[in-house]
């Protein structure tokens, strides 16, 4: 692979940037995780690397340079951090790591269901205080899962919780073809039907304009009162005001939260108060391999790229995801 320059905009010393060395040994690497420690490479670079949304800026100032860019691959899912104008309106090639995370998200989302199924909550205050208090609980089998936002994440989700005998719901803004995980599809327009079966909402869909506030006030009170909503995509995609006033009004009977409005979530947000609230610090996919994982699916995309093939992950970056 002679000639070629691959740019990675990235902490040089994180481990998992050890894989690049599976990569063709002709092959030009630059890595900083500054503009400037790339500049000097940038004019000749095809294909370019990306941690994710933090090297928004970074990558901004050095898009000037990159005038033989190709391709760029981020190792995050989320796009919302690292688009800007002069990208999106460019011919190069964006793609990312969405699904590479789905199958721990997926867990997490049934283990938010099982938290309020089984009243997990109470059983620990109950437990710390000697209290042999007897209750009901309920199951996940026979109830609805409705899913907004049916990629990787809702796809692993239904999966799973399929083997729980759950009934799955999903919205698509275009016709879907029939999958044995889905017993009913949603068309777009029908997302307020859709929200008033629901047992759990599990939102999964990406950040773009058209999903910004999606979930707001008024259709999350066409929710039932037992129901719980998870969100796993990107905070902004519920209205967070919303939600506060919907789960201290008791108007919904929870909420399992791994994306916020702004992160770290702030000291004194009503969500830390909150009894009926199960939250965790935008983690829910970082397992021990999750780093490892973005990398092996870079990796096989290089490959494709280096041999002409389609690449995997390819955004649309005009829409946003």
């Amino acid at each position: 692979m002679p000639n070629t320059t691959l740019l990675v905009l990235h902490d040089p010393t994180a481990r998992h940037l050890a894989l690049l060395d599976r990569l063709p040994q002709d092959l030009r690497i630059v890595a900083s995780d500054k503009a400037e420690g790339l500049r000097a490479a940038a004019p000749e670079a095809q294909a370019m690397l990306v941690g994710g949304g933090p090297f928004r800026g970074e990558l901004e100032t050095l898009w000037p340079e990159l005038r033989n860019l190709r391709w760029i691959h981020a190792l995050s899912a989320g796009l919302e951090g690292l688009l800007f104008p002069q990208l999106v309106e460019s011919p190069v090639v964006f793609t990312n790591s969405a699904g590479v995370f789905a199958r721990s998200l997926g867990e997490f989302a049934l283990a938010g269901m099982l938290h309020f199924a089984k009243d997990l909550a109470r059983m620990k205050r109950q437990q710390a205080a000697s209290d042999w208090t007897c209750f009901d609980v309920d199951e996940l089998h026979g109830r609805t899962l409705a899913i907004l936002g049916f990629g990787g994440i809702g796809r692993a989700a239904a999966t799973r919780a399929r083997a729980f005998g759950m009934h799955i719901h999903a919205l698509r803004r275009s016709p879907a073809a029939p999958d044995p995980l889905v017993d009913r599809w949603f068309a777009g327009g029908q997302l307020d039907e859709m929200l008033t079966g629901a047992d759990y909402l599990l939102v999964s869909a990406p950040l773009t304009p058209a999903t910004r506030g999606l979930i707001d006030a008024r259709r999350l009170a066409l929710l039932p009162r037992h129901a719980v909503l998870i969100n796993l995509g990107r905070g902004p995609v519920v209205d967070e005001a919303a939600l506060v006033s919907a789960l201290a009004g008791r108007c919904i009977r929870g909420a399992v939260l791994d994306v916020f409005d702004q992160e770290p979530l702030p000291a004194g947000h009503p969500f830390w108060a909150l009894d009926n609230v199960l939250l965790s610090p935008h983690t829910a996919d970082h397992t021990a391999t999750w780093l490892t994982e973005a990398m092996e699916f870079f990796l096989s995309n290089f490959e494709r790229w280096h041999a002409g093939q389609p690449l995997q992950n390819v955004t649309r970056k005009h829409e946003g995801y």
